[in-house]
């Protein structure tokens, strides 16, 4: 099984995909976690804004080598989770998704979250480049929703029971 989650910068899609993997393993089943932003492809290739690195497009991603790696792990493990903002971009990973997950939250909190995050340098990200990363997830991060994904509201605590539920009715 192949679950897929989706959603902006700092929606909660790395914490979703830590607590479906803790609650997996407690019914028995074998975990992995796949995190897109572990397959880029060298800075070399990335296109430039502003002087500055793009990692919020598309084409940053070696969906070559991503897509490999999704294929092989189900044959270690029961489950596995890939996350990232385009994780429903690609047609041919698109294809290999059991379920999808979308997490949802507004600009507003999306900002508020951005501005907290430092990991790229010690400083929060510059306004015109938030601005960017939301663009970008409108753009190329955020699917035509409908009833094959469970939408789940990232500003709020995740009901984890509930999510399980959903996602473990084949077992």
């Amino acid at each position: 099984m192949l679950i897929g989650i989706g959603g902006v910068s700092r929606a909660g899609k790395s914490t979703l995909a830590k607590l479906l993997a803790a609650e997996f393993v407690k019914i028995n089943k074998s975990v992995a976690i796949i995190h897109q932003d572990e397959h880029v492809v060298a800075e070399s290739q990335l296109q430039l804004i502003r002087d500055k690195l793009d990692w919020e497009h598309p084409s940053s991603i070696d969906w070559f080598g991503l897509n490999q790696v999704i294929q092989e792990r189900p044959k270690d493990h029961d489950i596995v989770i890939l996350e990232g903002l385009f994780a429903f971009n690609n047609n041919s990973v698109n294809e290999l998704i059991t379920y999808k997950v979308f997490v949802e939250i507004s600009k507003r909190i999306f900002l508020k979250r951005k501005q907290k995050d430092v990991r790229w340098g010690g400083t929060p990200e510059q306004a015109w480049y938030m601005e960017h990363i939301w663009d970008s997830y409108l753009t190329y991060g955020r699917p035509k929703l409908d009833q094959s994904f469970l939408c789940i509201n990232g500003a709020r605590r995740f009901d984890i029971d509930r999510i399980v539920k959903t996602l473990s009715s084949d077992f």
